[in-house]
């Protein structure tokens, strides 16, 4: 079955390596929802701790909201994984930082692994555009 959708669909890509080995857009925007696929910091941030890895994968979040056309302060949920949840109050300091004042709805898991063993956190974030 075909999805039949109204609106526009627009792939918003961040050159990410992943995005075509493994075939998704960093965001996708349909009409007034923007879906940001999980997000980690770049392989630069190797060495870095989940503070610093959070600001990172945030950093290329704000990006592909701007590419599809949306500010920060229009995302409504963020799903945050971590691969030790002793990391939680680091993660969350950094997602303070940039959502403090917009407040989106939010959930935070502990998962098992991620791609890289160096990763330390994924987020993925939702937005609404109050209209099209």
């Amino acid at each position: 079955m075909t999805a039949n959708f109204s609106a526009a669909r627009q792939n918003i890509s961040s050159g990410g390596a992943y995005e075509s080995i493994f075939g998704y857009s960093r965001a996708v925007r349909v009409g007034t929802d923007v879906h940001v696929s999980g997000t980690c910091a770049p392989a630069e941030h190797e060495q870095s701790d989940a503070y610093t890895q959070t600001r990172a994968a945030l950093a290329i979040i704000e990006k592909a909201l701007a590419d599809a056309g949306v500010r920060l302060e229009q995302v409504v949920r963020t799903v945050v994984y971590v691969r030790d949840i002793s990391d939680a109050d680091a993660v969350a300091r950094g997602h303070l930082e940039r959502f403090d004042a917009i407040r989106p709805a939010s959930t935070l898991v502990q998962v098992a692994s991620m791609l890289r063993p160096w990763q330390k956190v994924e987020i993925e974030a939702y937005a609404k555009i109050e209209r099209e």
